[in-house]
């Protein structure tokens, strides 16, 4: 191969970098802890170390690189350095109890494991039995048994960036898990910049003098496009920050951050916007454009949020498999309560159970393809063949398209139930829950009557201050928005609702309470 024609992804997103005069310009600072800051410069001289670390250390080619690494300024330097010696990264979500750590451990047969110190106590019951793992490297601290991250990288040679082609294997995301076990998914080097000339420039339009803030975090998809791919495709600068995103510390960042591109979830919209009403004044901010994904944004809660920011929110659909958005609004054409239209280089359809289209007002699941489609699932043949259809990819959603080409969410395929012999979506009931002032975030699932048949059941996170008594209020108030057939018939007022670190909300969790 051609040096010129390697199309390894880290030539793209880092070492290009320098070529074009961005060495000195800051790509990542943290907003907490010790506050670092990572050049260009330094991110492609630390990556290229920690490749030539991996090869002192005697990895090849394809082996995998687990990281259960928090959002600070090792995590871009281990995502590209292993990618730039030819190994796979496998970032996975720091919020995971051991027993899922060593299944996923065990699942992607990982010959090493970066770690982030404070996720150690957790981490460390997950390897006692992993026979796989050649080193385990600490950021930070390293206790008995395990290697300190800086030790490993200490005067290791700097690699050159490995020939690649951009159908190779590249990284592997392990899916949320929002309705089971994660699956880990592979993805190619092309993919990532497929996203950037798709979703980040002709969506969002991501610009060089852009500081981004995402609060989705890099180890899933959607923050890995926010705060990693995007970003370094025009040489923007990323602002990080490891803790757990509350309205208070959002709140600082953007204060004394000041980013210009804010992507969020929508739980965490609606406890901004609710923050902010209670202060009773518009929020002092620097942001130009805001996303959202994980989960449909409620209507009410964008139109809230715009109201108060002046800015937009660009709701999106995507997913794991598609590695980032795919279906979404448009900068000055946003309609909050649809998901959009498809992004650029994407096609969609909605189809029935023979994989037939749906007429245009009917629901059917969705089937996206474009090219950033995974390459599918590691050691789950069976699932990659009923999810990866050839050029198809199904989403698993539900969704009817209107007549002006946008499409509606209804949810999830096996979210979906009937009453009266009509299909009822529950998202299209949270949505109403959520129009009524009291009501903070709500989740619907089928619940059985005394007669066995399958009705609504709403559990509800109340606004502070709420009476709990409002819920026959609660009912006619869906009644009059959406139909009567489709309120629902039970409302449990909980603390909180069960959700991935995305934002999702587990309705199968709530599903299997059968309460």
């Amino acid at each position: 191969m051609d040096r010129t024609d390697n199309e390894n992804a880290a030539l793209y997103f880092v070492d290009r970098h320098i070529g074009e005069g961005r060495g000195d310009k800051v790509a990542y600072r943290e907003a907490d802890g010790a506050k670092r800051s990572l050049t260009y410069g330094r991110l492609a001289e630390e990556s290229a170390r920690f490749a030539g670390a991996l090869y002192r250390h005697g990895v090849r080619r394809e082996e995998r690189v687990a990281m259960i690494v928090l959002d600070q300024i090792e995590w871009p330097v281990i995502f590209w350095g292993s990618m730039k010696a030819g190994a796979i990264p496998v970032p996975i979500n720091t919020l995971l109890s051991a027993a899922v750590y060593e299944d996923i451990l065990t699942d992607s047969r990982a010959s090493i494991l970066v770690v982030s110190e404070a996720l150690w106590p957790t981490v460390r019951a997950a390897i006692e039995n992993n026979r796989f793992l050649r080193a385990v490297l600490v950021i930070g601290n390293a206790p008995e048994g395990t290697e300190s991250y800086t030790q490993f990288v200490k005067d290791a040679p700097l690699e050159e960036t490995v020939e690649a082609l951009g159908d190779e294997l590249a990284f592997w995301l392990y899916s949320s898990g929002s309705t089971g076990q994660p699956k880990g998914v592979r993805h190619v080097h092309s993919s990532l910049k497929a996203t950037c000339d798709t979703f980040a420039r002709q969506v969002v339009g991501m610009r060089e003098d852009d500081v981004v803030y995402s609060v989705a975090k890099m180890f899933f998809a959607y923050g890995l496009g926010n705060a990693v791919s995007f970003p370094l495709s025009v040489g923007a600068t990323t602002v990080l920050y490891s803790g757990r995103p509350t309205p208070d510390s959002v709140f600082e960042i953007m204060a004394k951050e000041k980013p210009t591109i804010f992507c969020c979830v929508p739980t965490l919209y609606a406890a901004l916007v609710n923050q902010q009403e209670r202060v009773g004044t518009p929020p002092d901010h620097t942001i130009r454009l805001s996303t959202s994904a994980g989960e449909a944004l409620p209507r009410e809660i964008g139109e809230r949020w715009e109201r108060l920011w002046g800015s937009e929110i660009i709701d999106g659909v995507g997913s794991t498999e598609m590695l980032h958005i795919f279906l979404s609004n448009r900068p000055g054409d946003v309609e909050y309560g649809t998901s959009g239209t498809p992004v650029p280089g994407y096609e969609v359809r909605l189809v029935n159970e023979h994989d037939e289209d749906v007429a245009q007002g009917d629901v059917g699941e969705m089937l996206v393809r474009g090219p950033s489609s995974a390459d599918g699932y590691w050691n789950q043949r069976h699932k990659s063949r009923s999810t990866f259809a050839g050029h198809w990819t199904r989403t698993g959603d539900k969704y009817e398209q209107r007549g002006d080409g946008r499409f509606i969410y209804c949810g999830r395929a096996d979210d979906m139930f009937k009453v009266s012999g009509i299909w009822v979506s529950p998202f299209e009931v949270e949505q109403a829950l959520i129009d009524h002032p009291a009501v903070l975030e709500a989740a619907v699932v089928a619940r059985r009557d005394d007669e066995g048949l399958e009705k609504p059941a709403a559990f509800i996170v109340l606004n502070e201050g709420a009476d709990a008594s409002i819920t026959g209020d609660l009912k006619e108030f869906v009644k009059e928005r959406i139909g009567m057939w489709k309120y629902p018939r039970w409302i449990d007022v909980v603390a909180e609702l069960p959700k991935t670190a995305t934002g999702k909300i587990q309705r199968f969790k709530l599903r299997s309470e059968e309460c």
